[in-house]
């Protein structure tokens, strides 16, 4: 499988996997979810799912510090309903990054080791997402906005004549390229724009 170099350039997110631990899945419950694993869940690398990744990877620091978040052990809530706009594609990937699933997730074993409602949708707060350990109740709430990102000016018509049928392959291709050049853009340069992200961590 060939992909776009620079996901093999973007800092992987370690965590502690308890459950995987128990089953003898993960050696030492020591897990590693890189942006291809999360490409692979989405089925493609768009902005949206770059945001996603950078979301939980800021939360999990600011909730964590230096310790391996514990993977199974944090809620995720939603501000906006699952239907409304690109909710349900961030949600899946962070959910997935932190071992949270809905009513229909693993219920546990003996009591133990659950993943099941920790996923909540149309949930009041200042930010988009909120990460909530279950162990502190200490959250984290954040936002993403890619629109600091400036696109190239040849990308939009070049998806417009992709989508009506019109395009070359070679214009296919240049869309491509560029359409991830933007992804790149955005996972290994977000430093150098501060409103990409935006963070706020409440104590229990």
């Amino acid at each position: 499988m060939q992909c776009p170099n620079f996901y093999t350039q973007v800092p992987s997110i370690q965590l502690y996997d308890p459950l995987s631990e128990f089953l003898g899945a993960v050696e030492r419950g020591e897990m590693e979810i890189s942006y291809l694993d999360c490409v692979k869940l989405a089925g493609h690398s768009c902005p949206t799912v770059a945001g996603a990744y950078l979301m939980a990877s800021k939360g999990l620091e600011a909730l964590f510090g230096t310790t391996l978040p514990q993977r199974g052990s944090i809620k995720v809530s939603m501000r906006d309903a699952k239907t409304q706009g690109v909710t349900g594609v961030i949600c899946n990937v962070i959910s997935f990054i932190v071992g949270a699933s809905d009513v229909g997730g693993f219920k546990g074993i003996q009591g133990n080791f659950s993943r099941d409602n920790l996923i909540a949708y149309g949930t009041e707060m200042s930010g988009e997402v909120k990460l909530t350990r279950l162990d502190t109740q200490e959250s984290v709430t954040l936002s993403y906005d890619p629109s600091c990102v400036p696109a190239d000016a040849m990308m939009k018509p070049l998806m417009d004549k992709a989508l009506q049928g019109l395009a070359s392959p070679e214009e296919r291709n240049t869309f491509g390229t560029l359409w991830q050049q933007r992804v790149a853009e955005i996972l290994l340069n977000h430093r150098q724009y501060p409103k990409l992200i935006t963070i706020s961590k409440e104590d229990a």
